[in-house]
């Protein structure tokens, strides 16, 4: 009795088994958009958290202490819920591509959230000051946006790449809104005027512009829409922000504050972040939607390729493949339409089409994280600068972007030359 032997392989089981693997990375960039929407509640929690723990602070613990405590308790339920969102996902997931960059954000994430209670304990004493509190808060929700960071770079579809490019940078200069929120406070809260809380929010105010400048470049046309309508709706209280701006950032170094002022700041850009926090939603929920759309798209086309049975597509020529003209991948035509199954199509139609939309995808993909590379390359040339000439971060941005005016070259081409001399520049003063 001849035993019975397994039948080889096709083109069109590796073309199904493509098909799954795409599916399954629009699965995973599903449940890291859910993460990074849980993300993105706890850093609006954290920045409001922040900017009351300066009030608290900058007051000499007179007021804020119960908002600040009702802030808290609230953090602490989204922290909860980032948490359980962490345990849910597959750290045995080998196949994960970035896997070994989020875990190792998360991990540092994790040892921040650890750190909170301490942290919290320190303000309820007025151990630390408005200025250590702020840095903590930074560098925990800067953990936090890494999170999101890794999950635009590891994105495999160029339209939620996009989205997630899109997000990230809105949440960035959200970030930067806070911080200058929380800078303000301390500033009108001690009532004191400072050159250096003062050179500080001029750097966030830019930072901002710049971070809501890249999201523009890579939002969809509705949600650039969305934010220049809410920006816009705020005129007046765009107008008063503008007006006390010019009051912190003017006064001379050591002159008084009215510290009345406190609040009324606060409140003011509190208005502002509210209003990106809505259309940060909306981005999260496009995200989203997104993901979702495009998984139903692949899995429809699975069902399609799992109901073809290979003989029914065979080619009518052997030597079809000899023949037929070699799809070029790296002209710049436009790719196929979503290749829909015909029964009446050789394997190597699909083939082609697929070789094409990948290589376009691939294409679209280089485009957008060309925004991230370049913003790894200035953040690494702005840590260059710190450690060898002693700066602040602030100092280092404002020493590279003056270069980039002096020798009337891009940012990015600077921070690259500063890069390539890493060897030669002088050691930190000591």
């Amino acid at each position: 009795m001849t035993p019975t032997s397994t039948p080889l392989k096709s083109g069109l089981d590796f073309l199904i088994a493509a098909k799954r693997c795409e599916i399954d990375a629009l699965r995973q960039l599903a449940l890291t958009s859910a993460l990074v929407n849980v993300t993105g509640r706890l850093v609006h929690g954290l920045q409001r958290e922040r900017g009351l723990s300066n009030l608290f602070l900058g007051s000499q613990g007179t007021r804020f202490a119960e908002p600040r405590r009702q802030q808290i308790a609230e953090c602490q339920a989204t922290e909860a819920e980032l948490r359980r969102c962490f345990d849910s996902l597959d750290t045995q997931a080998a196949h994960l591509g970035h896997g070994a960059r989020l875990f190792s954000r998360i991990a540092y994430v994790l040892h921040g959230l650890d750190a909170l209670p301490a942290l919290r304990e320190r303000i309820d004493t007025q151990a630390w000051s408005a200025l250590e509190t702020t840095e903590a808060f930074v560098r925990l929700i800067a953990g936090l946006l890494a999170v999101v960071f890794e999950a635009a770079d590891s994105a495999s579809d160029p339209a939620i790449s996009r989205q997630l490019v899109a997000l990230f940078n809105f949440m960035q200069g959200k970030e930067f809104a806070g911080q200058e929120r929380a800078a303000g406070s301390a500033l009108f809260a001690s009532g004191r005027a400072d050159s250096a809380g003062q050179q500080r929010l001029l750097h966030l105010i830019d930072s901002q512009e710049r971070c809501l400048q890249v999201f523009k470049e890579f939002a969809s046309d509705e949600l650039a829409t969305l934010w220049a309508t809410a920006d816009r709706d705020t005129v007046d209280a765009r107008a008063e922000l503008e007006r006390m701006r010019r009051v912190l950032c003017t006064a001379a170094d050591g002159s008084p504050l009215d510290a009345n002022q406190s609040q009324p700041w606060f409140d003011c850009c509190s208005l502002r972040m509210d209003r990106m926090k809505t259309v940060e939603d909306r981005l999260a929920d496009s995200l989203q939607r997104l993901c979702e759309h495009k998984t139903q798209a692949a899995l429809t086309e699975l069902l399609a390729f799992e109901g073809l049975h290979p003989a029914a597509i065979q080619p009518d020529d052997a030597l079809s493949f000899f023949h037929d003209p070699v799809p070029d991948h790296v002209s710049g035509t436009s790719p196929a339409q979503a290749y829909g199954v015909q029964l009446d199509r050789s394997i190597l139609d699909l083939v082609q089409d697929q070789a094409r939309r990948l290589q376009a995808v691939s294409d679209e993909l280089d485009t957008v994280r060309a925004s991230l590379n370049e913003r790894k390359l200035v953040e690494r040339a702005k840590g260059l600068l710190m450690a060898h000439r002693n700066l602040s971060e602030a100092e280092a941005h404002k020493t590279l972007r003056q270069m980039a005016m002096n020798q009337n070259r891009r940012l990015i081409d600077v921070a690259e030359a500063v890069l390539s001399m890493a060897e030669v520049l002088p050691e930190r003063r000591r």
